[in-house]
């Protein structure tokens, strides 16, 4: 295992990378607003078929916050009430416990790097704008960042190359000496663009992905399952 190894980074997005999506926790969603079981059925990377919105987000006919815009109106009018925010559908789906929402292969991917003495980012468009800036301070394990790149106060969106360059001047980096993991291909085309080593993250086989990155940081590890 490389050890003390600070010239290296692990660049994370946050949604979907770090946290389990919103598709795989519609039991914890239901239960926690008072809804039937069921009552969501949009799946998407987990089954498209049963989502065509998701679909024309990745035919990129809308966007990723055109999409949870949408999904956020849906989900409020169930309860009946009108939510025009991701942040409200975050804090009232799942808000008070969010140690519920970290995946555990980021745990331990996570934990892994740290260990080893590599820097550790978070690249996101929308951390706080989706999940608020007290949900973030209560997030476990989020002091072992040393940067946060957030477009909600940024207004840089990736895959706009700016972002990346922005994360790795904060980092003090050489792209060649970092890792992106991103689960949207558009983002990892923006890490393409500029040069920048990266994994396209598998929301449906998360232990590969996270597994796939620390091995390209030269970090060979038994855990992350």
């Amino acid at each position: 295992m490389t050890t003390n190894d600070s010239k290296k980074a692990l660049i994370l997005d946050f949604g979907g990378v770090v946290t389990r999506t919103l598709f795989e926790t519609h039991d914890v969603t239901e239960r926690a607003l008072g809804l039937a079981p069921g009552s969501l059925t949009w799946r998407g990377p987990f089954d498209v078929s049963s989502d065509p919105l998701w679909m024309r987000m990745q035919a990129r006919e809308i966007t990723e916050r055109d999409y949870w815009t949408t999904r956020t109106a849906e989900v409020g009018a169930l309860v009946g009430e009108t939510w025009t925010d991701m942040q409200t559908f975050v804090q009232r789906a799942r808000g008070a416990e969010p140690e519920l929402v970290l995946r555990p292969e980021a745990r331990e991917a996570i934990l892994a790097a740290r260990a080893a003495g590599m820097k550790l980012a978070i690249l996101s468009n929308e951390l706080d704008l989706f999940y608020g800036a007290e949900f973030r301070k209560r997030f476990p394990l989020i002091e072992l960042f040393d940067v946060i790149v957030d477009a909600t106060y940024t207004r840089i969106l990736k895959p706009d190359p700016r972002a990346y360059e922005l994360v790795l001047a904060e980092l003090g980096l050489e792209r060649q000496d970092c890792v992106f993991v991103d689960d949207q291909l558009k983002n990892i085309e923006g890490a393409v663009a500029i040069g920048l080593p990266h994994v396209h993250f598998d929301v449906t086989h998360p232990a590969e992905s996270y597994r796939r990155a620390l091995q390209m940081l030269g970090l060979q590890t038994q855990s992350t399952k």
